[in-house]
């Protein structure tokens, strides 16, 4: 007796199925543990400026269990960076600090900066991931407050880098000094741009030699360019997640902010007021505990070398 075929619908749709199970297979279970570190190189400093080896890092969302993330994250060590730059987001679970302790140890006397993003302030709360195709995210339930303080005590006062929230500093490395400037979390509306012209005077005289450069978490535009009018040579930024859910071939489909989506995630340039200044934008390490996916979009650190330009800024 002679089978019917299958409906060609019915066999669409299982196709459909099959793959959709591959993807979240790989996306939940491989690419999220699939940490890399991309190196890029970019013309910033002053003309005559030595190279500077930058190790940015951004989003590490930790939890406590997380021990993949936090040993791969120990290792970049290793790689013996000039400069830390943190671009926040980096606790993912109340208990999240005992974790990044155990990441970030190894990085005790290598000078850094860092700010915040809201997973420093608050813990996650469960989205819809479609709403995020409707716009920037918004908070609907009332958060859980973090030990923001311990965070800052551990950053700060442990490992010695600089907190840039809405604020500048001076970091000397080898005897040579670098300045700069940040935001809290833009994302939030904790940036405070209005600070920075008298955070940045307060610095002191800065010479022809001493870099200038920006750093926040959310890189939204109203913040870019206001560092671009502030004179920053580089700007670093994070958030995006690099869209954390592309489609391969394409790229990003969203940002959760209001950067263009080629600008997204990687070094490209950003271009205000007739300057135009390198823009690194992490991808970042993690997700929300809510979110355990990565798809054509890996977990990354840069390696950003920032070497001198031929013509003054």
């Amino acid at each position: 007796m002679s089978r019917r075929p299958a409906h060609p619908a019915l066999t669409a749709l299982g196709a459909v199925g099959a793959v959709g199970v591959a993807c979240a297979v790989w996306g939940i279970g491989i690419e999220r543990y699939l940490f890399t570190v991309r190196e890029a190189t970019a013309a910033a400093l002053p003309p005559g400026s030595a190279p500077l080896r930058v190790l940015h890092i951004s989003d590490a969302h930790m939890a406590p269990w997380q021990r993949r993330k936090q040993q791969w994250l120990a290792s970049l060590a290793d790689l013996e960076p000039d400069l830390i730059v943190n671009t926040g987001d980096n606790l993912g679970h109340r208990d999240g600090l005992a974790g990044l302790r155990r990441a970030f140890e190894p990085f005790a006397g290598v000078p850094g900066v860092f700010v915040h993003g809201s997973n420093d302030v608050h813990g996650p709360t469960p989205k819809n991931p479609l709403l995020y195709f409707a716009g920037p995210s918004k908070t609907h339930v009332a958060p859980e407050h973090l030990d923001t303080s311990a965070l800052d005590a551990f950053l700060s006062d442990e490992l010695g880098w600089a907190d840039l929230n809405n604020t500048a500093a001076s970091v000397q490395l080898g005897g040579r000094r670098l300045d700069f400037f940040g935001v809290s979390d833009a994302h939030r509306e904790w940036d405070d741009l209005d600070a920075l012209p008298g955070a940045i005077a307060r610095l002191g005289e800065r010479d022809a030699a001493t870099p200038l450069l920006g750093v926040t978490h959310a890189p939204y535009q109203r913040v870019l360019n206001r560092f671009t009018d502030l004179g920053a040579q580089a700007i670093f930024g994070g958030h995006t997640h690099g869209g954390q859910v592309c489609l391969p071939f394409y790229g990003t489909l969203v940002a959760n902010c209001d950067i263009p989506l080629k600008q997204a995630k990687g070094l490209s340039a950003w271009t205000h007021g007739g300057r135009s200044i390198p823009l690194n934008v992490s991808a970042g390490i993690g997700h929300s505990i809510y979110a355990p996916v990565r798809f054509a979009c890996r977990p990354e650190a840069t390696l950003l070398t920032l070497t001198a330009r031929d013509t003054p800024a």
